[in-house]
């Protein structure tokens, strides 16, 4: 007897919200399958219908997080924050996911992963795929922008998104002299 498609995506997806919710709370390898099936409400033979292992499960969430990521860069329009733009909308989106792989515990493999995704469209770095500056300048876009995101999620988003967005555009344009001349600025005012 085949089971409904929409009864194994609910337990398929009960399994990936469990090992999302363990994964922001402590690293992988204090995680269990046993863990992982009791929290999801089923039994570790059924996770073995899914997942080969523990490692198979991550490596599917972070292959369908870098496909909705690619998918929403193919849509975004350009602009120097266009990609923080998609990280904030994604984490409003994909909140359980994002905290689990870029949270405390998170693997830098699965941003790794990211920064060598050949479909992430950076149309902000409007190069030749063969210009020898791009990968450097890919690297510098992507780093600088995941690092500041993992900052900003980790002190409890103490930003409001409008400035967090501004404050990489503005380090983007001008580097940190722009941002300490604004601050001064503003604290003259």
């Amino acid at each position: 007897m085949h089971k409904q498609p929409e009864i194994t995506d609910k337990t398929k997806q009960a399994f990936i919200d469990a090992f999302c919710l363990l994964y922001s709370q402590r690293p992988i390898d204090k995680i269990t399958v046993q863990e992982i099936a009791r929290k999801a409400g089923y039994n570790r033979s059924t996770f073995y219908q899914y997942f080969l292992d523990i490692d198979d499960l991550l490596n599917y969430i972070e292959d369908e997080m870098l496909d909705y990521i690619c998918k929403k860069r193919g849509e975004a329009g350009s602009g120097n924050n266009s990609f923080v733009n998609d990280l904030v909308e994604l984490y409003k989106t994909k909140t359980l996911y994002i905290n689990a792989l870029m949270g405390e515990f998170g693997s830098s493999r699965f941003i790794e992963k990211l920064k060598t995704q050949p479909k992430l469209n950076i149309p902000e770095l409007n190069l030749p795929d063969g210009h020898p500056l791009k990968p450097y300048l890919v690297e510098f876009h992507l780093s600088l922008s995941l690092s500041l995101f993992k900052l900003w999620l980790r002190r409890g988003q103490d930003l409001p998104v409008a400035q967090f967005i501004g404050l990489i555009a503005d380090l983007y344009q001008g580097g940190l002299s722009s941002i300490e001349l604004t601050d001064t600025k503003r604290a003259e005012k």
